[in-house]
């Protein structure tokens, strides 16, 4: 296993039910507990895991929730907790039945570390980088470290990250990189936590506001995360300049189009200085694409799709990965031949075409987004913006584009004949209706 991360921590649970040996090289220096760490540059921004995220890894290690909760995580109604903001108004007060778990990256990687380090037959090694894969042009059969050293595997699983050097890798076996699909949104968001004290957000527990391109670029998140902290993020879409001090990061809350945010930094007191991140492409790479894959190797989680983090969606398609890697192997006998491997890609380009689609979708609305556009992407945004007018009136469409947001449900319920003529009807009362008061 390459990489220490959510998705690596995942898999190495995944394959610690099918395998007596389970080693784990992470090049980072791995923490204590729940610290920020270089080799998750991400890793001090608000983090979101969907509830299909949620969902997955409390199936890969029963009582995750509870320790979550127990560690200071706050659990979040969606319709009713999350005071969201979008198209000119608020949401209102409608339950949608999923919740999800507030805490920091950090928390939510050290408690999956703390887990999966406690599994009898895993190892975890920091500071280990690795150079190459061992092997030839149809078999992969274990990792080059740096040093020189060679380990030998069954199956070897990058789940290195967005820069996996995965095509060099399998450059130096003779085999062609698989294709990628980029595209460049110029995302960047800057983050603050401050103390949180009860009432700070009126009779809500969080707070989201969502640009509507193009006119719009604007994006804001407050989460109540442990040790009674808010982190806030604000970020944006082709922003030459994001705010890096105390005073641009609350003018810059200012211009939002909601004032909620702005009103919870300018009288909570700061923690941290503002850190700032850059997002400059999402990434896909077609494995499922490529001419020949070896036997013994795959990659996984941000190896194979870096979406853009403001959507929420990277945890959540990682852990849905790992899972797809363990339900192919079952199906191949715990072979890690090519066959598998092939089965495996297409599986995991399933898990990642709807998040992508939706993502890439979305980042097509701001003006300055360059790349290949998804065929039907004018369709299928206006369609989007119609769900979202409905949603705004009408709870029972509102349940449903949330279980497809939190990658619960297919996106086909949106398209059922019944649903699509509801949401026609009401997105034209959504869109007369009146703002709901701040």
């Amino acid at each position: 296993m390459i990489g220490a991360g959510v998705a690596g921590l995942a898999a190495a649970r995944v394959l610690n039910r099918r395998y007596a040996n389970v080693t784990v090289l992470e090049r980072d220096t791995l923490p204590y507990g729940p610290v920020p760490r270089r080799g998750v540059p991400q890793g001090e921004h608000p983090h979101i895991l969907l509830v299909g995220g949620l969902r997955e890894l409390s199936a890969l290690f029963p009582g995750f929730e509870t320790e979550l909760l127990t560690l200071g995580g706050t659990a979040l109604e969606t319709g009713a907790d999350i005071c969201a903001y979008r198209l000119g108004r608020r949401w209102p007060v409608a339950p949608t039945g999923f919740a999800m778990i507030s805490v920091t990256r950090p928390q939510l990687e050290a408690v999956l570390r703390a887990r999966v380090t406690a599994l009898p037959g895993v190892t975890v090694h920091d500071q280990v980088a690795v150079a190459g894969l061992a092997g030839r042009v149809g078999q992969v059969t274990g990792v080059v470290l740096d040093s020189g050293e060679t380990l030998d595997a069954a199956l070897v699983v990058d789940c290195s990250g967005r820069g996996s050097r995965s095509d060099r890798w399998l450059g130096s076996l003779g085999l062609e990189p698989p294709g990628q699909i980029e595209v460049k949104a110029g995302v960047t968001y800057s983050t603050r936590l401050y103390r949180r004290r009860p009432g700070d957000l009126g009779p809500w527990r969080a707070a989201l506001v969502l640009p509507a391109g193009p006119r719009e670029s604007m994006s804001a998140v407050a989460l109540p995360v442990e040790g009674d902290r808010w982190i806030v993020g604000l970020g944006g879409w082709h922003v030459a300049e994001p705010p890096a001090t105390p005073t641009a990061f609350q003018e810059y809350a200012r211009q939002l189009p909601d004032p909620l945010v702005a009103a919870l930094i300018s009288r909570a007191e700061p923690l941290s200085d503002v850190t700032v991140a850059r997002f400059p492409s999402s990434r896909r790479r077609l494995f499922e694409k490529a001419a020949q894959s070896p036997a013994g190797y795959v990659a996984l989680g941000d190896a194979v799709c870096s979406f853009n983090p403001i959507y929420g969606q990277g945890m959540t398609c990682a852990a849905r990965q790992a899972k797809a890697l363990g339900d192919t192997l079952d199906r191949h006998q715990r072979v890690p031949d090519a066959a598998m491997v092939r089965d495996f890609y297409e599986a995991a380009a399933r898990i990642n075409e709807t998040p992508w689609r939706s993502a890439v979708g979305g980042d097509f609305t701001f003006p300055g987004t360059t790349g290949p556009r998804p065929r039907g992407i004018a369709l299928r945004n206006w369609y989007a913006r119609q769900v979202t007018y409905a949603s705004q009136v009408d709870a029972s469409v509102y349940r449903i584009a949330t279980g497809v947001q939190h990658l619960v449900d297919p996106p086909s319920v949106l398209l059922r004949p019944g649903f699509a003529a509801r949401v026609l009807r009401q997105a034209r009362i959504g869109r007369r209706a009146p703002a709901v008061p701040r």
